[in-house]
């Protein structure tokens, strides 16, 4: 049987830890030939050289996403190794330090943060449809938006963050939809992942009690949410475009009664 993204080539980006390493080691497990972008290269390096062990066909590159240059000579990367460009998984995020409020955030803290979640991912849809476009259309993007782009949770910079790309989501695939291009999002809740801090990562007794707030019981973990990534980026979701997916324990379904 064929893995869901046979011969496909994908970008991700944000890849050496988290949600976009588990991505890579599982497109790479369903037949992706898969670029592996991050801004610290040696993390790649050791993720594409594990895709490599198992079998697989991966490229490490360095790449900012807040430049724009720089996402364009990632595309450029995955083309010229690759020959085409089939899944851009713009993944890579940051947040803000845990505790901190709407009041403590500097204006330097919010340019941060939106260059990187906002910025990261209009560079990267921007330059993975002009590719699309090149090879006669078609094409999916995800991205990773958060559980905090659809509900109050998370902090409002963050949030306000997220709530751009959920926007940025449902408008694009909109625009893009005539030249045969899907647009999704996943929108994970809690992960134990470096986020924050990696708290929830370190300490049991804070991913126990974050636990708490999910219906089902449990924090999310970075394969839950690429693995709704990898529906989104396969055939099997050919006719879902302008969707944020929650991944997210039944969080943004609201309170369980009782």
């Amino acid at each position: 049987m064929q893995g869901l993204l046979q011969d496909k080539v994908a970008i991700i980006t944000g890849a050496g830890s988290g949600v976009g390493r588990a991505a890579v080691l599982l497109f790479a497990e369903h037949g992706a030939k898969v670029v592996a972008a991050d801004i610290n290269l040696g993390a790649v390096d050791e993720v594409a050289a594990e895709v490599a062990a198992q079998g697989g066909e991966a490229l490490a590159v360095e790449c900012d996403v807040t430049s724009a240059d720089s996402v364009n000579a990632l595309v450029a990367a995955a083309v010229d190794r690759f020959g085409r460009l089939d899944v851009m998984y713009n993944n890579a995020g940051i947040t803000t330090q845990p505790g901190q409020t709407f009041m403590d955030a500097s204006d330097e803290d919010l340019l941060k943060l939106t260059s990187v979640n906002v910025g990261g991912v209009i560079h990267g849809c921007k330059s993975a449809i002009r590719q699309f476009e090149a090879q006669g259309g078609g094409g999916s993007i995800v991205i990773t938006a958060s559980v905090a782009g659809l509900i109050g949770f998370g902090g409002v910079v963050y949030g306000s963050s997220k709530g751009a790309v959920t926007s940025i989501t449902r408008g694009l695939a909109l625009e893009v939809a005539k030249k045969g291009i899907r647009v999704n999002s996943v929108c994970p809740a809690a992960m134990p992942t470096n986020f924050g801090g990696g708290v929830l990562k370190a300490n049991e007794m804070a991913r126990q009690h974050t636990a708490g707030y999910h219906p089902l019981g449990r924090v999310i973990e970075p394969e839950e949410c690429a693995a709704g990534a990898l529906f989104l980026a396969s055939d099997l979701a050919s006719n879902i475009t302008g969707v944020n997916l929650p991944v997210d324990g039944g969080l943004s379904a609201g309170k369980p009664m009782g």
